[in-house]
């Protein structure tokens, strides 16, 4: 969403790690795959599909390597998630200037990105993410883009980077990536934020994206769907710590023409109309909201507000794990990773990580799920 956020400075202190060669390889026709993968005594496991989801808005995954890298690892070690998804990578894709870009490489073709790409590849060289095969889905420049980790002992049939099922096309500014496994296929997305104004980059963009998202979620019926990542929307009021606050919010006195499109972005009432209609007629289910029925206002946010100024306190759900109502049974545990207003728990992101963990499928249910 709109940040009322600073973002750190860089920190010189940052130690490199060792190189990895792991990498996901991509087919003749667009599709994505891994390489065969054998397993050692860290990654051994039983589990045919993944059943341990992640999703963080890392707001510029670079910074987050310079500056918060050990804590977050650490954090990673102890939930040890089988997939974790990326938004706001804020890495551009390779590709000269004035080139074709490749959303699926990170930049390297000057001397400071090469740098970036180094720091990002070792780090993800480490002992916690040498586990993962990555996907990257990257804007032409410094800006949205997503990244999906996989871990090695999970190969997905096909990762895909579009809602109109294109395997070879992205979707503008590196805003999807599908995964699907056998049973069920994963998505992370960036939702384009609503903006402030009726105006083609804003309002009328959200409508755009809304609409082709109800119908990929429609369409997509054949498998459960997991979907996750920065959805930009705060559904309910028990989703924001200030209703009165977020709805009567303006951006230089600005009123829209439509009064559903009046207050904050991701709390306007058309946005949220349109979020339960995909809701409901998709047929999914909010794994947080489904577990935790109360407001909580120390844990029950996923953004917040700069600790300085009109925003401190006000904090947002706007970061989502959605599955399928065949999948409802099967859900253990959905948490949000951050609290406070002093933003604990953020890794210096202004989104917290929020987790989900399935039960592992019966036969009954991977039989219905057919």
């Amino acid at each position: 969403m709109k940040r009322f956020f600073q973002p750190l400075q860089k920190d010189t202190s940052f130690k490199k790690p060792t190189l990895s060669s792991s990498s996901p390889t991509s087919t003749n026709n667009g599709e994505t795959t891994t390489p065969p993968f054998l397993e050692d005594e860290d990654n051994k496991t039983q589990k045919k599909e993944p059943t341990k989801f992640l999703t963080w808005n890392a707001n510029s995954f670079l910074l987050r390597v310079k500056n918060n890298w050990p804590e977050f690892t650490k954090f990673i070690d102890a939930i040890d998630p089988d997939v974790i998804s990326i938004q706001e990578v804020r890495m551009p894709a390779a590709g000269a200037k004035g080139a074709p870009k490749n959303p699926r490489e990170l930049k390297d073709d000057n001397n400071s990105s090469r740098e970036e790409k180094l720091i990002i590849t070792r780090a993800l060289s480490g002992p916690t993410f040498r586990k993962y095969n990555v996907w990257w889905s990257l804007s032409d420049s410094k800006y949205a883009g997503t990244a999906l980790f996989v871990k090695k002992c999970f190969t997905p049939k096909k990762v895909s980077f579009n809602l109109d099922g294109s395997v070879s096309k992205h979707e503008a500014d590196g805003r999807v990536i599908i995964a699907e496994f056998e049973s069920f296929r994963i998505m992370n997305t960036y939702v384009p934020n609503n903006g402030w104004k009726d105006e083609e980059n804003a309002f009328q963009r959200r409508r755009k994206w809304d609409k082709r998202m109800k119908e990929f979620v429609l369409q997509s019926t054949d498998k459960p769907l997991i979907w996750c990542g920065d959805l930009n929307v705060s559904h309910e009021e028990i989703d924001v710590s200030h209703p009165d606050f977020f709805q009567s919010a303006k951006m230089n006195g600005y009123i829209p023409p439509n009064e559903e499109d009046c207050g904050q972005p991701g709390f306007t009432l058309s946005e949220r109309k349109r979020f339960g209609s995909i809701l409901k007629e998709g047929k999914l289910i909010d794994a947080y909201r489904f577990l935790h029925k109360e407001k909580d206002m120390e844990r029950g946010f996923s953004w917040s507000g700069n600790p300085i100024g009109k925003y401190r306190g006000k904090r947002m759900r706007i970061d989502y794990l959605l599955v399928s109502e065949t999948l409802k049974d099967r859900i253990v545990k959905c948490e949000m990773h951050g609290q406070g207003i002093e933003l604990e728990g953020f890794y210096g992101s202004d989104h917290c990580p929020v987790s989900l963990e399935l039960a592992e499928p019966t036969i009954e249910s991977t039989n219905g799920s057919n």
